[in-house]
């Protein structure tokens, strides 16, 4: 297996209790506290990744180093205490079906950090497809350069419009044991994984070499988990551990059906809504009506109204986010967070009287791997694959000290 660029590893699955043990990414449900406070409330004391990952939602929050330090701490308490069994050499096949019934297809494995590169002109196997903000990276730095465990919610597409790497396995899950088979909890549908055999991993290395050969160079784009995945390669490069030289991640086809792209909705908070419009509307040159306008919903508490201006770039959302970064900048209160579903905007704007956000129509999947190969990565957060509660949960896990 040596010679492909991705690889089994040896995994390590909780041995009990695996709906108490998995919780979503960690980037999840940042302005809805009342989800966490629920997970909080199901897991308890129990052993769950919810004691061994830091929710998004946590990190302006006092103590966060002590808290960093519980994380290492249960770590390796889970390992010390035969919470985890683990998996040699293995690969998983993964079904997670989702909230609207479809089901994802996907493959637990690794892949060599060495292949990645999150700048924005990367021409390495494996390529962000969204605009790394470095900002983010060393809070996730802080969390990973002590932890002896990785677990990664990392989604990594391949673009295989012949179905020839993952969708054999689904007709061969008979030949197959199995790893887990469970709900995920808080609305995040079922999950079902199967081990594969040692000639089921070779077929899948010579189908991923074969699309490779095709691939111009990129045969992966990160669906989710970038900085994450950013992290994880400055870790390595800082700390030489060959251990740390690979990541875990799941691979899923980009043709797969229950891939849908959804876009990345815009909320401000702690602002003027009518001075941020009118600010917006001047920056782009006033409304604008020609064919080839853009159309946005500009939310607020007491009105909801389109406005449509003239575009700077291909896609809505890289006209709107150079404004809102420029924006921000200069009013210190401001804060702009990243949302997933129009009602949850609504909701949000309704609260207050100094929230307002934007919606907008998101990008077709099939255009994604030529635009990364044309241009290089996207504005950050340009897309989503599917809702919230169908994002990976932390479920696996492997040694990296």
């Amino acid at each position: 297996m040596k010679k492909y660029t991705f690889q089994p590893a040896d995994i390590l699955l909780p041995k009990k209790d695996f709906e108490k043990w998995a919780v979503v990414a960690c980037d999840q449900y940042t302005s809805e506290p009342e989800y966490w406070d629920k997970v909080h409330e199901l897991v308890g004391d129990s052993p769950s990744t919810l004691h061994i990952i830091l929710p998004e939602i946590d990190l302006e929050k006092e103590g966060l180093s002590d808290r960093i330090a519980a994380i290492n701490d249960n770590m390796k308490k889970y390992l010390a205490d035969g919470t985890f069994a683990e998996h040699k050499n293995a690969m998983i096949y993964v079904e997670r079906t989702q909230c609207d019934g479809s089901i994802r297809h996907g493959i637990i494995g690794t892949v060599d950090l060495n292949d990645y590169d999150y700048h924005r002109n990367s021409k390495l196997l494996i390529r962000a497809t969204e605009r790394t903000v470095v900002e983010r990276i060393p809070p996730r730095m802080n969390i990973r350069k002590d932890a002896c465990l990785e677990l990664p919610h990392i989604l990594l597409l391949v673009d295989d419009p012949e179905l020839s790497v993952i969708e054999p396995l689904k007709s061969r899950k008979s030949e197959m044991k199995p790893a887990y088979n469970f709900d995920l909890m808080q609305g995040g549908g079922h999950i079902e994984g199967y081990f594969l055999s040692k000639d089921m991993q070779i077929a899948i290395g010579e189908a991923l070499d074969e699309l490779r050969k095709k691939s111009d160079n990129m045969l992966y784009a990160v669906g989710d988990g970038n900085h994450s995945l950013a992290a994880a390669k400055e870790c390595y490069h800082l700390s030489g551990n060959p251990n740390a030289s690979r990541a875990l991640v799941e691979i899923v086809n980009i043709h797969d059906p229950s891939i849908q792209f959804e876009p990345i909705y815009r909320v401000i908070f702690n602002v003027d809504p009518e001075d941020l419009l009118e600010e917006f509307l001047e920056a782009l040159g006033g409304e604008y009506d020609g064919e080839d306008a853009q159309e946005f919903e500009f939310v607020t508490k007491g009105i909801t109204r389109i406005v449509s201006v003239k575009p700077t770039a291909k896609l809505p959302i890289g006209t709107l986010q150079p404004f809102l970064d420029e924006y921000v900048m200069t009013r210190l209160a401001a804060k702009v967070d990243y949302i997933h579903g129009e009602d949850v905007v609504h909701d949000l704007c309704m609260a207050s009287d100094t929230t307002c956000g934007f919606i907008f129509k998101g990008m077709e999947k099939s255009d994604l791997f030529p635009a990364v190969r044309k241009d290089g990565s996207l504005p950050r957060k340009t897309f989503s694959m599917g809702h919230a509660s169908d994002k990976r949960f932390y479920l696996e896990a492997r040694k990296i000290k």
